[in-house]
């Protein structure tokens, strides 16, 4: 199984506030590698599947929610590889834009109650689903795991390939949104104290972020800011009419959950003079634009 997908291109980041910072900054689009495997999603999967394909296993189990992203890639990831799929949902069974394409890709759906969903770290979670499918390869949520860390790893070679396309002949630091924390220990690992990589959490501190990447990666090279705007999932009118001027400027799409969370984060620390000017930054776009029909 070839498991590479097309090249994220990195493009010039062209903003008001980052102008006026005189910080130089180009975004990491891997919401452009593929239209259904898209983001970072991918690269968090790429080692489960290979994994998954030299134990034999015929498919794949993971967990999220509703809207996940992490779940379209995997169904679509599990489609196009050659996987069966099987997702354990959170909550009570919901129709939406995601639930039905999972479905449409073929992933068979649990729906585990809010109760049974918290239960995913305790021990033993896992037994009954591998007795239901016999040798599937189980998947931590959100693609997580040192496989997912080391996965996200090749992001930076991406971006390093890039550079002399931007004029630039390095950078200074990384910014990205956190979730569970995976990526940017990728990011942390690659780069093993070269660059500071920022991580903006999208979701409160005691989601287990901050000791999900010191476990992964260790408790240097990296800064985590506040970003999640009053919780996971939340947005509010502020959040959305900054994503559209970001949009209108830069032409680059982006979504309230992750991505947007994290632009607005930087801005903030732009402003409050968090940079020097002439910095070069390198923002990731970690995709997740499925998940704004959600909301939109």
């Amino acid at each position: 199984m070839s498991c590479d997908l097309p090249q994220a291109p990195l493009q010039p980041l062209n903003l008001p506030w980052l102008q006026q910072a005189r910080i130089q900054a180009a975004i990491l689009r891997l919401d452009l590698i593929d239209p259904l495997i898209s983001g970072n999603k991918w690269f968090k999967l790429r080692h489960h599947l290979q994994h998954a394909r030299q134990a034999g296993a015929p498919g794949l189990i993971s967990l999220g929610g509703n809207h996940s992203n992490h779940l379209h890639a995997l169904a679509a990831a599990g489609k196009r590889f050659g996987f069966a799929c099987a997702g354990l949902l959170r909550g009570d069974p919901q129709d939406t834009p995601t639930v039905r394409d999972l479905k449409a890709l073929g992933m068979d759906l649990h729906w585990l109650g809010y109760g049974g969903y918290r239960a995913r770290h305790q021990p033993g979670f896992w037994e009954p689903w591998q007795a239901r499918y016999p040798g599937w390869h189980c998947i931590p949520e959100g693609g997580g795991g040192l496989a997912g860390a080391e996965g996200c790893a090749s992001i930076v070679e991406q971006a390093r390939r890039q550079l002399a396309s931007l004029g630039w002949s390095g950078y200074d630091a990384w910014w990205l949104a956190a979730g569970t924390g995976t990526t940017l220990a990728g990011l942390v690992l690659a780069e093993a104290g070269q660059h500071e990589v920022h991580g903006a959490l999208a979701v409160p501190r005691q989601h287990g972020v901050p000791e999900t990447v010191a476990e992964l990666a260790g408790a240097h090279g990296y800064r985590l800011h506040d970003a999640c705007r009053g919780g996971f999932g939340k947005f509010d009118d502020d959040l959305l009419a900054f994503i559209a001027d970001s949009e209108r400027h830069s032409g680059v799409p982006l979504e309230a959950l992750y991505t947007g969370k994290a632009l607005m984060a930087l801005r903030d620390q732009v402003e409050a003079g968090g940079f020097a000017p002439g910095t070069r930054l390198i923002f990731v776009h970690t995709g997740g634009l499925q998940g704004r029909r959600g909301y939109l």
